[in-house]
């Protein structure tokens, strides 16, 4: 009969998700300050969501020679591609939405550091896409950004 006490690995799985929970956070922190269409709740969802993927692909089935996590992982990265194209729009020869998909794209990735165990490097790339998307925005002459990225046009 399995006990209600968490274990040292359970409480270790709740600490990695929870990293990948605060980790989408600040990327969808930036995105819902910034107003785009995959905010706050989208990013630490799916971050959180592919933290406990990542989990039970590792832990959750057993051991055995069939075992190979890394299936699930590759199951993700497509998964979230879906995910992160409904967040991109075309209106004519303009297309919107590019880096709100790959934020998403880039939540899934942290929340599968966070889940293997790789805090450090999901620490690291979380403040590598801050600056990206903070600091290197403004950078680029408005010519050289693609449509995501200019300024929305006042309505007429």
């Amino acid at each position: 009969m399995e006990t209600l006490v968490p274990s040292s690995l359970d409480l270790t799985m709740a600490g990695r998700i929870l990293l990948a929970t605060v980790l989408g956070g600040v990327i969808g922190f930036e995105r819902e300050t910034s107003q785009k269409p995959a905010g706050l709740r989208t990013h630490m969802l799916v971050a959180m969501g592919t933290a406990a993927f990542t989990l039970a692909s590792i832990y959750g089935f057993g051991g055995g020679p069939t075992r190979d996590p890394s299936r699930v992982a590759a199951q993700i990265v497509s998964g979230i591609g879906f995910l992160g194209a409904g967040t991109i729009f075309r209106s004519g020869s303009e297309v919107r939405g590019l880096t709100s998909a790959a934020t998403v794209w880039l939540s899934a990735a942290l929340g599968m550091l966070a889940g293997v165990g790789m805090y450090w490097l999901a620490i690291f790339t979380t403040l590598t896409a801050g600056f990206v998307l903070r600091f290197l925005h403004d950078r680029f002459p408005q010519s050289l950004r693609s449509a995501d990225e200019q300024p929305d046009k006042p309505e007429e």
